[in-house]
């Protein structure tokens, strides 16, 4: 018996290959490079990288709409135009999350612990920062899970999926544990995400076992053939398909899975939330699309009375817990809950339309998130003793932000009006091409609930602008806005330039992902 060696297009995995190269090289500079310029040349190779990857993404997107898609190892990965426009927002994000990531406030401190194995309060943290250590890890832990998320949305194979859905989930873990101030709680919120994800997890890999008996096959293609030919086992395929969305559904925090979502934005590094919070959601919405409307699009009407009940529910419990927050990390947590049962109106809507309406509502959510927490990680408290202390998260806080500082405020108050779907805004664009998919494919009584509740979300992102220009701060020098290196500043620019680009001109990128649907089923 000889083994034939599989012909695999190396060419197609170049932005995937760019990404892995450079995660291995930040290993090596963390080994090699001295801790002085460590950080530097971690933050050059990440951000390079991550421009060098989307130079790639544009020009495989180009050569799969002259020559078509292109099928990887065997059928694990399919290189077509869904996977590259959801790749190509990946990395836009990655890119400004990267850039706040690696940010540092005038105090010269980073948002990262300076040793991440040393007890909270103890002597050895307290020899580590005034040694000046400093967390350079993070840039490949960044890349790793980068990675991950960018075969998240070109898996076409199960087995793909949940290599993955962990490579994207391990880095994220560690992510999270590993906040300089208030680490106990920074700690907690790492734990609670990696036993609630393995246990996502495992309901996943259950799924998946009980598909692969129903059709012999991990591919995507193979089990959406299979249906036809095995009415005698649609248990397996109904459990199945439940089973692996449920893993999905937990990423994207749609509830009843979304129980880590307030724990975790508010206890991890506050760029890092951003971080999360935009791009995992961008590859798990990638990867339920194609998950649903490739392999088991059989059983969507037979999941859809299950699916509507999650989505009303999704939307519900964003919206009026969100209301009676009063930190701004977790209100923008269920801010993100809200958020992800109207783009599940999208996926589930199943028409063509459907697909390009929910890889635009992600670039434009994805964009004012990461601008959003970036806004955070500059407004600190200050002690009686005039030291700048940790991010000031209670919504009390940002009383006066818009005289302290003008520009800060009017860039939060982009994001804000987005998120809430006003126009002339990305969020508004967003919300109308995910709305009119949804009633084009029938779902208009879930839209009215949408909107409705859209509405009512809107009353906790105007209370924060309210607090920020007509409210007085009851104590006036216990918050301060903090100067930084500059990185997170352009961050914020850029993100709210590009929130307001896609709210007046959307054509134009409307376009580009318009032909998201071109090679879906």
């Amino acid at each position: 018996m000889s083994f034939i060696a599989p012909g695999i297009q190396w060419v197609a995995l170049t932005p995937l290959l760019t990404i892995m190269g450079a995660g291995v090289l930040g290993v090596l500079v963390e080994a090699f490079v001295k801790r002085g310029p460590r950080r530097l040349v971690q933050v050059i190779l990440a951000l390079g990288a991550i421009s060098v990857a989307l130079v790639a993404v544009v020009w495989r997107y180009t050569e799969v709409l002259a020559n078509g898609p292109i099928t990887i190892f065997d059928n694990s990965l399919k290189e077509d135009v869904p996977a590259l426009v959801a790749q190509a927002i990946l990395l836009i994000i990655a890119f400004i999350g990267v850039l706040v990531i690696a940010d540092r406030t005038e105090t010269g401190e980073g948002a990262f612990v300076a040793s991440a194995a040393t007890r909270p309060g103890s002597e050895e943290e307290s020899d580590a920062t005034e040694a000046g250590l400093v967390q350079s890890e993070v840039y490949p832990l960044v890349l790793f899970s980068l990675l991950g998320m960018l075969v998240f949305t070109s898996a076409s194979s199960l087995v793909t999926l949940f290599v993955a859905l962990e490579v994207l989930s391990l880095p994220l873990y560690v992510l999270t544990g590993l906040a300089r101030r208030r680490r106990l709680l920074s700690q907690e919120a790492s734990l609670k995400y990696f036993l609630l994800g393995a246990f996502s997890s495992a309901v996943m890999l259950f799924g998946i076992t009980l598909l692969y008996g129903y059709s012999g096959s991990f591919a995507f293609a193979d089990i959406q053939a299979a249906a036809p030919n095995m009415l005698q086992m649609d248990a397996l395929l109904f459990g199945g398909t439940l089973m692996v969305l449920v893993g999905l559904l937990f990423k994207v925090g749609a509830a009843p899975f979304h129980a880590w979502t307030p724990d975790v934005y508010q206890g991890a590094p506050t760029p890092v939330t951003g971080f999360m919070a935009a791009a995992t959601k961008t590859a798990a919405f990638a990867a339920m699309l194609r998950f649903v409307y490739v392999a088991v699009p059989a059983t969507a009407w037979d999941i859809a009375p299950i699916m509507w009940v999650i989505i009303g529910l999704t939307m519900a419990a964003g919206t009026f817990v969100g209301i009676v927050q009063t930190n701004v990390k977790r209100m923008l947590a269920y801010s993100s809950v809200a958020h992800a049962g109207f783009v599940l109106l999208g996926v589930f809507a199943m028409v063509a339309s459907s697909i390009p309406a929910t890889m635009f509502y992600l670039l434009a959510y994805g964009i004012a998130t990461v601008g959003a927490f970036g806004v955070i990680t500059l407004v600190r408290e200050r002690d009686p003793q005039g030291h700048i202390t940790a991010e000031a998260t209670e919504l009390s806080q940002w009383a006066g932000l818009g005289k302290k500082s003008p520009r800060l405020a009017a860039a939060m108050t982009i994001f804000l009006l987005s998120f809430a779907g006003i126009p002339l805004t990305a969020g508004f664009i967003g919300k109308l091409t995910v709305f009119t998919a949804a009633v084009e494919g029938g779902l208009w009584w879930l839209v009215v609930l949408a909107v409705l509740f859209s509405a009512a979300t809107a009353y906790f992102y105007v209370r924060l602008i309210i607090l920020m220009y007509f409210t007085e701060p009851e104590d006036e020098g216990t918050v301060v806005v903090v100067e930084s290196e500059g990185l997170t500043s352009v961050a914020i620019g850029l993100a709210a330039i590009v929130t307001v680009a896609l709210g007046i001109l959307p054509g134009p990128i409307l376009d580009f992902v318009g032909r998201a649907a071109q090679y879906l089923p």
